[in-house]
């Protein structure tokens, strides 16, 4: 095209870092590294925009000068601490009553739930930080209040900006249950960056304790996209010679399903 288009970005960062007060039940649901990193994210569009163009939907893989590499499931759970296995997030998450549900889960409700989506703004606005007076049930759900945030904020945005769904605490966690490009060749590229004792020393050890995450084929469920992780196409980025790749999963009825279902 004659125009240079870049992307335009969004992220909308924490209020502040996590409470020490609810740090076991960040930990319990598997989001306390994230938080712990998650503050403070820059983007930039005009890198993103690059990597954009060298992604090939075909393979699921980035065209790059040093060859095709993709971000793996080792990189999500080794960068940002969050579980790679276990039971897919998944499932219908229509509610007659958003407002009941809110009130159950979070202790308050917002005067419009659009559809299940809650103001991530109100959720600043409505869960204070706790202190050392608060008491379990308070903490819990500024924890909560906490995961949306972070969710909606920076791992899962979407265009609304500031809307987050309440399904993902219907589906993700129970806490009272856990209570109780740049230009480089082929020789210069890090294929297998984790192996640097620079970046291993900064890897907390119980990331390092699942050796799937290497070669697990699995599907990836959004409540939007359902794909598969096809671990076995980057087979040349962990040094294996690359067959040629059989036709991929074909999903046709699960992509008709919407939010709305």
């Amino acid at each position: 095209m004659s125009v240079n288009w870049v992307l335009q970005c969004y992220i909308r960062n924490m209020f502040g870092p996590p409470s020490p007060l609810i740090e076991n039940y960040l930990r319990e649901a598997g989001f306390w590294h994230v938080a712990t990193i998650g503050r403070g994210c820059k983007l930039d569009p005009k890198l993103i925009s690059v990597l954009i163009e060298r992604w090939r939907p075909e393979t699921h893989t980035f065209h790059l000068s040093c060859g095709e590499c993709t971000v793996t499931l080792e990189d999500v759970h080794l960068q940002l601490g969050l579980l790679v296995d276990g039971y897919a997030i998944t499932g219908s998450a229509s509610s007659t009553d958003w407002g009941a549900l809110s009130y159950e889960l979070l202790g308050a409700i917002l005067d419009n739930i659009n559809g299940g989506r809650i103001e991530m703004g109100w959720l600043r606005d409505a869960f204070p930080e706790p202190d050392n007076n608060s008491t379990e049930l308070e903490r819990i759900r500024y924890a909560q209040a906490y995961i949306l945030h972070m969710i909606g904020g920076y791992l899962m945005p979407n265009l609304s900006r500031n809307l987050v769904h309440l399904r993902w605490l219907l589906k993700l966690i129970d806490l009272k249950a856990t209570s109780e490009l740049n230009q480089r060749s082929e020789a210069q590229f890090q294929w297998a960056s984790y192996e640097d004792p620079a970046i291993r020393v900064v890897i907390l050890d119980e990331f390092l304790q699942n050796p799937n995450v290497l070669h697990i084929k699995v599907p990836l469920v959004n409540y939007a996209t359902l794909e598969m992780h096809q671990s076995d196409k980057v087979l040349q980025q962990f040094g294996f010679r690359q067959p040629i790749f059989v036709a991929p999963e074909v999903f046709n009825d699960e992509h008709k399903v919407d939010l709305r279902q």
